[in-house]
């Protein structure tokens, strides 16, 4: 059995459409990044699509809440490297860091805490992880030293301009 990452990335670009007068990434696009980047790794590394799930099973997760933290900014067409890990998980809830970083991983420009609730979209209501999904998150889940956004917010502040370990 292949053994799965726990820490899952990949690339991007700032595009010119997604920037304020100042050439910076719109606030509210760095959601849209960071969800559109997991979304990817998710389906590349862990197999798990997400358009599939909700057509042929009649499963799929909707936001709960979100906490993000703007750092440094994204500039229009700058490379970005995204990583991603989920940090806890429930028989009914998600929850999930993700990380903006420049190309090179050196300046965290934002990062954004997500809770996933699963949902049954038949009955729209919010339903159990099935086994098979239970024993992916208990093999990928990486927990993060803060328990909390505002002191893994102060954490990441501190180190944002250098390549911090995760678990720290």
């Amino acid at each position: 059995m292949k053994k799965l990452e726990k820490v899952i990335s990949s690339r991007t670009k700032v595009r010119f459409q997604d920037s304020d007068p100042f050439n910076h990434l719109n606030n509210g696009k760095y959601i849209d990044y960071m969800m559109n980047a997991r979304e990817d790794q998710i389906q590349e590394h862990y197999d798990l699509d997400l358009f599939d799930l909700a057509k042929n099973k009649g499963v799929g997760w909707v936001v709960a809440t979100n906490q993000i933290s703007y750092i440094n900014s994204a500039i229009t067409m700058e490379d970005l490297y995204m990583d991603s890990q989920l940090t806890n998980f429930s028989e009914k809830h998600l929850d999930v860091e993700v990380r903006m970083w420049n190309k090179e991983k050196t300046q965290l420009k934002a990062f954004l805490w997500v809770r996933f609730v699963h949902v049954n979209l038949r009955n729209q209501k919010v339903s159990g992880h099935s086994e098979e999904l239970m024993d992916l998150f208990g093999q990928v889940a990486l927990p993060v030293a803060q328990s909390s956004f505002d002191v893994r917010n102060q954490y990441w502040r501190k180190n944002a301009t250098q390549e911090a370990p995760v678990l720290a």
